[in-house]
């Protein structure tokens, strides 16, 4: 069975309240894993935006204030993390940099690896070093600089994405699924999914992706950045029914069988 992964990533805005309703969303659609994004904001925020005044829910505030007040750390993981054990969930991370790295080791042994830094060779070294299993991203990305990523962190798990939010319909290149599979047989192939409706999505199953990623909220009209992307929780239901249908609907392949109810119907009209 496809594994369904809910992408909260930051759209709880800093509330573990929040979090938890998303949590519940997600186990009651059915998904396997719901996903967050861990950051050491010092680290990542590049140096000429860290001091930009952003206009925020919480008023006026420096860019860097701001990905720290959203920053989960070891209080709100700890809660999450019981939580998510209390809903039968599993659950992990993007992480952005080697802290991150340590820090989702007290919680878990998987990791992903987002498109914007399959690029970062030393973290790639280090992820794989320190996790049981690695998932990257391939967004924004040629074919040299995925194949440089396959080779240093030897991922068990390559998504195939675009990483415009959203994703133009004719820009997401769902053959490329097909190019991932040939090409890597031993690994798992996954697609992440930024653009509008499910429609592109449920078209990757019969392609042979065996995870499906998609970004989670409970109201795309919240604020934040990756609301609009998202799915509502009636939106999250109808993406892990439609898998399980159309997984249930492919069948096994192979030469033709008269099944189930077909067989009724044969002998009524042939006898």
């Amino acid at each position: 069975m496809i594994k369904v992964i809910a992408e909260i990533g930051i759209n709880h805005n800093g509330s573990v309240e929040l979090t938890k309703k998303m949590i519940d969303a997600a186990k009651v659609a059915g998904c396997d894993y719901v996903k967050f994004q861990k950051r050491t904001p010092e680290l990542c925020v590049p140096e000429h935006q860290k001091n930009i005044m952003r206009s925020t829910p919480w008023g006026m505030m420096r860019y860097i204030d701001y990905k720290y007040k959203i920053e989960f750390d070891t209080k709100e993981y700890d809660e999450i993390n019981e939580y998510c054990l209390e809903r039968d969930i599993k659950w992990f991370a993007s992480v952005w940099d080697i802290p991150s790295v340590d820090f989702m080791l007290n919680y878990t042994s998987v990791g992903k690896i987002p498109s914007a830094l399959i690029t970062n060779d030393e973290l790639l070294k280090y992820a794989r070093k320190k996790f049981d299993v690695l998932l990257i991203s391939t967004g924004m990305s040629n074919e040299e600089e995925i194949e440089h990523a396959v080779e240093i962190g030897n991922p068990d798990i390559i998504f195939h994405t675009n990483s415009t939010y959203p994703s133009k319909i004719n820009e997401l290149n769902l053959n490329y699924i097909k190019r991932l599979k040939n090409k890597y047989p031993d690994k798992s192939i996954g697609y992440s999914g930024h653009e509008f409706g499910l429609v592109t999505t449920f078209a990757t199953v019969p392609m042979g992706v065996e995870w499906i990623e998609r970004h989670v909220t409970l109201d795309r009209t919240m604020w934040g950045s990756d609301q609009m992307v998202s799915i509502e929780p009636h939106g999250l239901i109808k993406l892990t029914k439609g898998i399980r249908n159309i997984e249930a609907a492919l069948g096994i392949g192979g030469s033709r069988q008269v099944l189930g109810s077909e067989l009724e119907k044969r002998k009524s009209l042939r006898g």
